[in-house]
């Protein structure tokens, strides 16, 4: 049903990705996880056949499309077992920013790279005291000069071993009111006062977390995203760095649900594959319901949360901001919903063989509840949901 709904030209990069995907599967991934390196070749592949500059302007070497074709491409190389996690930091997230706020030098400096594959960058928002609440961000700015000077912790950060820089998230002092307002900074990997810690984590997983600290880092005037030296938020104004955010987390919620709709629909293909063969009686096993109709319905949710996280990527695209928010936080809970369920079902569905590395779903549990829980929880977006959307009273 969902096909018909998309263009020729989705249809065609679905084919596409999904080829480019199943070249190198599952199988791939896990070898670069066991010898603990990237998956550099797949990112190179995909870079040179323009798909992670997809969503990119074309005078700075990316394609010219949205987040919906960057979607695509993430979900497609999540269904054939092999998702690219950076795909939703560095060019939805930091790309999206950059193209949208940076200043020109800015977006020659890093768009290009971003769009080719041969630069990379990480975010830098949770921080260890603040949790959900953005409002209690404790890194800060402060100018020195023309220079910044950053300081402050992160946790739970993709990619920084790996990241040419980090796009930070910090908060500065308004000259006018003297409020702190949310700012952005390209920081370097290598900028002296820069430090990182690897997390230890039970995920499967390539891309590595990190808790980052920022012992007054010291920035040019031009590391502020759509800043310089003589204006603290550039020529978007005092609310910029808000504007900044938002900017670059909608992109984040509408990727992660194409990156859990690309995990659920990996898991249950293995379990549709097995039910189909797996024999215990006279019939394969797929053929009772009980084991039918739970695929069934992991099916139809998957394709249901498909179907909310294209109204959110259009919206987006289209510069509905506003209903973008609303929408991405809900293809975000949607597909985390559905590609648990999904994993779950298909876990059960092999029974044994479903704890087996030969299969490959184990690790997937424990993978898939990263989107209940990350870049917000589904609490947090219910709560969204009921204050902004319902209208009831905030209780937070």
């Amino acid at each position: 049903m969902s096909a018909t709904l998309e263009s020729e030209e989705h249809k065609a990069l679905r084919a596409a990705v999904r080829a480019l995907g199943t070249r190198y599967g599952r199988d791939y991934v896990n070898a670069a996880i066991a010898e603990g390196r990237q998956p550099d070749e797949l990112w190179a592949e995909a870079a040179k056949l323009g798909y992670l500059g997809v969503s990119l302007p074309e005078e700075y070497g990316g394609g010219g499309g949205g987040i919906a074709e960057l979607s695509i491409v993430l979900e497609e190389l999540g269904a054939t077992g092999c998702p690219l996690l950076m795909l939703v930091v560095s060019p939805a997230i930091c790309g999206t920013v950059i193209a949208r706020f940076g200043t020109e030098e800015q977006k020659r400096a890093w768009l290009p790279g971003l769009a080719d594959g041969s630069r990379r960058m990480a975010f830098g928002i949770t921080e260890p005291d603040a949790g959900s609440n953005s409002h209690r961000i404790t890194t800060t700015a402060r100018r020195d000069g023309d220079d910044w000077v950053l300081s402050g912790r992160k946790v739970f950060i993709s990619g920084v071993d790996i990241a040419d820089a980090t796009l930070i998230v910090g908060r500065t002092a308004d000259a006018r009111t003297g409020r702190l307002k949310p700012c952005l900074f390209i920081v370097p990997r290598d900028t002296e006062g820069f430090g990182r810690r690897r997390i230890d984590m039970e995920l499967h997983s390539c891309e590595k977390q990190f808790e980052l600290t920022l012992d007054d880092v010291r920035l040019p005037a031009d590391a502020l995203v759509g800043g310089g030296p003589s204006h603290a938020f550039g020529s978007g104004g005092e609310d910029a760095g808000l504007l900044q955010l938002f900017a670059g987390l909608n992109p984040e919620r509408i990727m992660t649900a194409a990156f859990s709709i690309g995990m659920g629909r990996y898991a249950l293909s293995k379990a549709v594959a097995y039910a189909r063969e797996r024999t215990v009686w006279k019939e394969p096993i797929g053929a009772h319901q009980a084991i039918a109709h739970p695929l069934a319905q992991a099916h139809i949710e998957l394709e249901l949360a498909r179907l909310m996280m294209r109204e959110a990527a259009q919206l987006y695209d289209t510069g509905d901001d506003i209903a973008a928010g609303e929408a991405a936080n809900m293809a975000k809970y949607a597909a985390a919903e559905a590609c648990v369920k999904a994993v779950d079902q298909s876990v059960h569905t092999l029974g044994g063989n479903g704890l087996t590395r030969e299969f490959g779903l184990a690790s997937l549990i424990t993978a898939s509840r990263v989107a209940r829980i990350a870049p917000v929880s589904r609490e947090m977006i219910l709560n969204y949901v009921s204050h902004q959307t319902l209208g009831l009273p905030k209780s937070y």
